[in-house]
């Protein structure tokens, strides 16, 4: 059984970022709050004969091409019994993909093309994927000749990125799928939903979709529109778990990213593209993958009543294992453009490290993290920092906010730095630079962490109401 159900999902096209890249962002969010994950870098494979891939969580194996180009991954460190689950990275050759946001199909649908129980999942997806494409659009390509050929187990939403496009992929049935290009001056916001409306099939530009669904379609009557082909109307759903679980996440990301716009937090028809009213920055697309509906009377924080502070399901969640934005930048060297922002414990109260994705390495308290609770885990550190912020959320929340908005003005300065310094370097030597410098950066923002965690602890430490105030003298 698939505990993989939720995730968040923010897009943003390169003329609709503040500095022209292109970033596509997701939280991975697990049924658990307790899944520790690695981050790692996965070698690249030439001429390598007999290579396979086999799922743990079902029967699903197929053979790997014998090259492949090196690419970073976020898998589950307790792999033989949650699975792999690399679920997001950057390739040699600046791709990006994350994987993926679970999307439910109705049973319309379902009905005439059923999940594979053996299929591709989530957790092989990446492994098969990232590492032999050459563009956001070759992504698409080639994940849906795999679906084709192996079928699907669960309806998967996968991202793909490169410094020009970013592709959106929804997969609802066993077979079946469909992808947009998300425009350039433009955003999405995707939770837990069919996203994509009404389809071109006239503009192989901006749409791919599976063989034979506009037949599979007719032949099963599975319109419900008198006009035009909407494939959230056709595949999706709208139940109440939409209402109070999904469509509000995507309409408080909309009303951040276009406060003018008045809209109905459980309206099933939120629009999946908007155009922001001013350009995105990396700092806005955290605080939406962090958020708790601040400012309204949903936030489990606020002064709502109880019944409104839990209404809807937040964006950010103590269950989040990781939350990532890939970024692939323009205006720079192909060798120094593609970042990798990584948060590690909880995007509401923890910072997004800027990872260069040319490296060879990650740092050992990324990749060596264990199953046992260990402080020296960045997994596990952050994960705890995360609790004690959120433990005194009044006395502590406007701490964490300096902290993470102190960490991202040094993030801008340490990234130009390092791009200006990387300039007369390249090949090995570039990637050694660049990997020496990720762990400088970790290395720091451990230090400011820590700073502020001894603060915070010696503050719960006089918030005891374990006291009595005497004299003085006595």
């Amino acid at each position: 059984m698939k505990e993989y159900s939720a995730c968040t999902t923010v897009l943003v096209g390169k003329k609709a970022s503040i500095d022209g890249s292109t970033m596509v962002a997701r939280n991975d969010d697990t049924f658990s709050p307790i899944t520790p994950q690695r981050f790692i870098i996965e070698p690249a494979a030439k001429g390598e004969k007999g290579r396979k891939i086999k799922s743990w969580l079902n029967k699903f194996k197929m053979d790997l091409p014998e090259n492949a180009q090196a690419v970073s991954a976020v898998p589950n460190v307790d792999y033989k019994h949650r699975g792999y689950y690399d679920e997001s990275g950057i390739n040699q050759e600046n791709v990006a993909m994350s994987c993926t946001e679970s999307t439910y199909g109705n049973e319309r649908a379902l009905a005439f093309d059923p999940l594979v129980k053996d299929g591709l999942d989530e957790d092989c997806m990446q492994t098969v994927v990232l590492p032999y494409i050459h563009s956001a659009k070759d992504g698409v390509k080639y994940l849906g000749k795999l679906i084709a050929r192996y079928g699907s187990p669960a309806g998967n939403s996968v991202l793909f990125s490169d410094k020009n496009d970013i592709w959106y992929m929804e997969i609802v049935t066993g077979h079946h799928w469909v992808a947009q290009r998300i425009p350039d001056d433009s955003y999405a916001v995707a939770a837990n939903r069919v996203s994509i409306e009404q389809v071109d099939f006239n503009d192989p530009d901006n749409f791919m979709w599976s063989d034979g669904i506009r037949e599979f379609v007719d032949e099963h009557h599975l319109n419900t529109d008198h006009e035009g082909w909407n494939f959230r109307h056709i595949f999706g759903t709208y139940t109440e778990q939409d209402r109070h679980y999904n469509t509000n996440r995507v309409w408080y990301g909309q009303k951040y990213f276009n406060p003018e716009i008045e809209q109905d937090p459980q309206d099933g028809d939120l629009p999946f593209i908007r155009k922001a009213s001013k350009k995105i920055a990396k700092e806005d697309v955290e605080f939406v993958l962090g958020s708790h509906y601040q400012d309204t009377p949903y936030d489990p924080f606020g002064k709502g009543t109880d019944e409104e502070k839990h209404r809807y399901r937040p964006i950010g969640l103590n269950r989040t294992q990781n939350s990532h934005i890939l970024q692939i930048r323009n205006g720079v060297p192909e060798d120094e453009a593609a970042i990798m922002w990584l948060c590690i414990g909880g995007p509401a109260f923890t910072p997004y490290v800027p990872f260069f994705a040319n490296m060879n390495d990650t740092d050992p308290s990324y990749n060596n993290t264990s199953m046992e609770y260990n402080m020296k885990d960045a997994w596990w550190y952050y994960k705890s920092f995360a609790a004690l912020v959120e433990s005194h959320y009044p006395q502590f929340v406007q701490l964490d906010i300096t902290y993470l908005t102190d960490l991202n003005q040094y993030y801008r300065t340490r990234v130009a730095e390092i791009t200006k310094n990387a300039g007369n370097k390249s090949g090995k030597g570039l990637t050694d630079y660049l990997t020496k410098e990720n762990q400088k950066t970790v290395a720091y923002t451990r230090t400011k962490t820590e700073k502020l965690w001894g603060q915070m602890m010696i503050d719960s430490i006089n918030m005891s109401k374990l006291t009595f105030n005497m004299d003085a003298n006595l």
